[in-house]
């Protein structure tokens, strides 16, 4: 296990050098001009170029990379254009919004999904598992603000039971947090609900047809007994991974959500980064959701290891 661990830790670190020089190569090129962007539209050419000047946008890709990643190995994010306070004062906050978005989601979605996947798989060719297959194929084709709008109508308009936005008053306490975040997280659900549950349900058959799961019924076991203790324990870890996934997508992917339902969070941070070429703030914030895929990854990884011990290590490398 250590020695797995190390080499995902390697592997990791690698992922990530490669990450921030795409990512600062790719936010370098933006279009627009850095000190136009900060300064306006109405200022003078001479102080939009001495604030290039000032800010090295004048200098080469290598030479901001050099410094920039210097600064990031002394924990330095940089600091913001267009706010005129470091990265992270900014990040911070944004990255507590999307965790707590994405824990809501997370546990609406996760087991909403998994026992859908579950309830199909048992049922395989039977009217439920069409019903199910069927809807989880329309939900996910359906994009995020076509499903976010509809549930806005149903429940904030027509029914009055759910806020509109997703942002509460200051100083709200959890639950009304929680009844904000209804909404967003009910809309990313119909979205991955259909992604998660067909893992589920292949994983789901395949241990139904195994020679072990044929053994245990052949030896008199309860169907009960027969996938509790052996058809789920198999049949659910492809589903890590693919959960795994889903959460870092939860944290830093939720650009469309977030704007749809006024949500501050780290996704529509880098939106507005993009939109504003602050190009620290953006390139910190790329590199935090990058760095949140990773380690959930590799936590994925080790449960992968752990719930299947047959497995060894040097396979899954």
């Amino acid at each position: 296990m250590p020695r797995f661990l190390l080499k995902r830790l390697g592997l990791a670190l690698v992922t990530l050098f490669l990450l921030s020089v795409i990512v600062f190569a790719v936010s370098s090129v933006l279009p627009g001009n850095v000190g136009r962007a900060v300064l306006g539209p109405f200022a003078t050419q001479e102080s939009v170029d001495a604030l290039n000047e000032q800010l090295g946008a004048n200098r080469s890709l290598l030479a901001q990379y050099t410094e920039w990643a210097g600064g990031l190995l002394h924990g330095d994010l940089g600091t913001s254009l267009s706010k005129q306070v470091p990265a992270w004062d900014l990040l911070g906050p944004a990255l507590s919004n999307s965790f707590k978005l994405a824990a809501v989601a997370f546990m609406i979605c996760v087991p909403v999904s998994i026992l859908g996947g579950i309830v199909a798989g048992l049922r395989y060719g039977r009217l439920t598992d069409k019903g199910i297959t069927i809807a989880g194929l329309s939900f996910a084709a359906m994009p995020e603000f076509v499903s976010g709008i509809f549930l806005i109508l149903a429940f904030a308009i027509w029914l009055h039971w759910l806020p509109v936005t997703a942002q509460w008053e200051e100083g709200a306490g959890p639950l009304t947090q929680v009844k904000y975040l209804l909404l967003p997280a009910m809309t990313l659900t119909l979205v991955l609900f259909g992604y998660i549950a067909r893992i589920t349900r292949a994983g789901m058959i395949e241990a139904l047809d195994s020679d072990y799961a044929r053994t245990a019924y052949l030896k008199g076991l309860p169907s009960s007994v027969v996938i509790r203790k052996h058809v789920l324990r198999n049949a659910l870890l492809p589903t890590i991974a693919v959960v795994a996934v889903q959460v870092g997508y939860l944290v830093g992917g939720l650009v469309v959500v977030e704007v749809l339902f006024n949500y501050q969070g780290i996704g529509s941070l880098i939106y507005e980064a993009a939109r504003q070429k602050d190009l620290p703030l953006l390139t910190a914030g790329v590199l935090v959701v990058g760095i949140t895929y990773l380690l959930v990854t590799l936590i994925a990884d080790i449960l992968y290891a752990v719930l299947n011990p047959r497995i060894r290590l040097g396979g899954l490398e």
